[in-house]
């Protein structure tokens, strides 16, 4: 299964549901977070319940600490007496790495620039541009080039055979690799391109008669696609392809998501720590907390400047964050709750037993105050019966 394919057409689908890409990549986003909610859910309670339990399990650590086998069996006897997985906390960041992988490659591949290339949303320009990025326009006859362009292939090509038959969407075996530049690239000359016959899966007997194929060709660096025609020489398709000279463009708009990510995401953490602020937690663990909080979307800040992220995967870790906080808050009220009722039946359950056992001990005094009465009552109606 095409997995890339098939997220450019979840993303179609909601296009034309919302009449946007932009809401599209946040309607996907939505989606995805709601999906996720029950393991958030899980991921917040483990985190409420390891905080409870880190005393005892410091407690452990710096008993066995010269014993690092006993002490890691002595975790799993914890773990296991207190019904408690460390792991689960990580499934959502887990199920979110994939899904951040195959939004990436979807928004980087010649089939979304072919369709969506050119969409805006709000202040994006293009939801395929990155930081550093020469958008061509695509489809125009020409390439925006530079001298250290590279190029790919789309999926499929149209064949031309010499007995006049035409095959649609022939396969293209190595999309990534099939095309490549004949000489050095000029900007202002055309640049020639070739690509092997044998990249065309088809049978040794057709590729002997095709005469011509059509082919959508993308320049990686300017997210620029061409439908070129490649002619038959030998055992290979080659084509000529005008070119014109471009500057590198600086999107500030995608500087500008960057640092809305970095903003969120600090944000995001913040919420967290002060939602489990009132949670009992080891010192140190706070300390290295508050520390990745800060650092963290740094980090990530510095990453994404060199890294070149789509606009629109962007968009998608924006839209996250923000989901991320308004999560925290309304799953951390509901363990709120959870945690006041338990303890509310708690404490009903100590009131009643703290009424049943000053009743028994009211009916142990009244049974023995009977007990002191009738002996004495007995005795005067003893001297009774004598006088």
């Amino acid at each position: 299964m095409d997995f890339v394919q098939l997220t450019i057409w979840i993303l179609k689908g909601l296009a034309n549901v919302v009449g946007n890409w932009g809401l599209a990549i946040i309607a996907l986003t939505i989606i995805v977070r709601l999906a996720m909610w029950p393991s958030s859910v899980a991921q917040q309670r483990s985190m409420r319940v390891m905080q409870a339990l880190q005393p005892k399990m410091k407690m452990i650590q710096d008993r066995y600490k010269s014993d690092p086998q006993t002490m890691q069996r002595k975790m799993a006897e914890f773990y296991k007496e207190h019904q408690f997985n460390p792991m689960s906390g990580c499934l959502p960041m887990l199920i979110q790495i994939p899904v951040f992988i195959l939004l990436y490659t979807a928004l980087i591949s010649p089939q979304f620039i072919q369709q969506a290339g050119k969409a805006n949303f709000l202040f994006i320009d293009r939801l395929d541009a990155t930081i550093k990025s020469n958008a061509g326009v695509s489809f125009d006859g020409e390439f925006q080039a530079g001298p250290r362009d590279t190029f790919q292939t789309g999926k499929e090509a149209k064949v031309y055979l010499k007995n006049g038959e035409v095959l649609e969407k022939v396969k293209i075996k190595n999309p990534t690799r099939a095309v490549t530049v004949q000489g050095d690239i000029v900007p202002g000359e055309s640049i020639d391109l070739k690509i092997s016959l044998d990249e065309l899966n088809q049978k040794y007997s057709v590729l002997s008669s095709v005469e011509k194929a059509e082919v959508d060709i993308l320049d990686i660096s300017t997210r620029e696609t061409e439908k070129v025609t490649f002619d038959k020489m030998g055992d290979i398709l080659a084509a000529s392809v005008p070119t014109v000279a471009v500057q590198p463009a600086i999107h500030y708009d995608v500087i500008f998501l960057i640092f809305l990510f970095a903003v969120t995401m600090w944000f995001s953490q913040k919420v967290m720590m002060t939602q489990n602020k009132n949670q009992p937690q080891d010192p140190t663990q706070q300390a290295i907390q508050k520390s990745m909080g800060t650092i963290m979307p740094v980090m990530i800040l510095v990453t994404f400047v060199f890294i070149p992220i789509p606009a629109g995967v962007l968009l998608y870790l924006v839209t996250s964050n923000v989901f991320q906080i308004a999560q925290t808050v309304i799953i951390n009220k509901k363990l709120d709750a959870e945690d006041e009722a338990k303890k509310a039946g708690k404490q009903g359950k100590n009131t009643k037993k703290d009424i049943e056992t000053k009743a028994s001990e009211d009916s142990k005094v009244i049974e023995v105050k009977d007990a002191k009465d009738i002996p004495a009552n007995d005795d005067k109606e003893s001297d009774n019966d004598k006088n």
